[in-house]
């Protein structure tokens, strides 16, 4: 159950961020701060054995709790993509709606999780971006899921750092 419900995030996650930066081409190379807060009907924490700690990071990932992260948007992303590559495993969009300040979109995935969603980005200025995932439908293992997903993204710089940049395989 909780390998679903991280499976879940990161498809959510992953698919957010290769949007990150591409609203109408106004997409920016350099390091985002994403800031992830996420709701699940559906989902509960597991019962651990006595003695047994997630890491802290998948606690709060599982928990609910906000979760913050940085993104290395390359050049090369920005020129090809509009941002990172796409990279939401088993999950197609469609219905691609853009706007002035962003888009709307509809999501559809197969596979660990089956279901359907809608996705909205609003970019407040070329700093910040707002993007909303929402996605129902059941897990692998038959349970109903109600998903929804709030990420803030803050560009940070030029400059990377440490941060590495989000592979570009499969995207020939």
């Amino acid at each position: 159950m909780g390998k679903t419900r991280i499976w879940i995030t990161m498809v959510c996650c992953l698919f957010a961020v290769a949007m990150l930066a591409g609203a109408q081409g106004k997409g920016k190379p350099g390091l985002w701060e994403v800031t992830t807060k996420r709701t699940m009907a559906g989902m509960q924490m597991p019962q651990l054995p006595p003695g047994v700690q997630l890491p802290p990071n998948v606690a709060a990932q599982m928990s609910g709790a906000p979760t913050t992260t940085q993104v290395c948007v390359t050049q090369a992303m920005v020129d090809r993509f509009g941002g990172p590559p796409p990279t939401s495993r088993g999950c197609t969009v469609s219905k691609f709606a853009p706007s002035a300040s962003g888009f709307s979109a509809t999501m559809s995935c197969t596979g660990q999780f089956n279901g359907t969603g809608t996705v909205n980005m609003t970019l407040t200025d070329s700093d910040h971006l707002k993007t909303v995932v929402h996605l129902a439908g059941t897990s692998g293992q038959g349970r109903q899921i109600d998903m929804t997903m709030e990420q803030n993204s803050v560009y940070k710089g030029a400059d990377c750092g440490s941060v590495q940049p989000v592979p570009m395989q499969g995207t020939n």
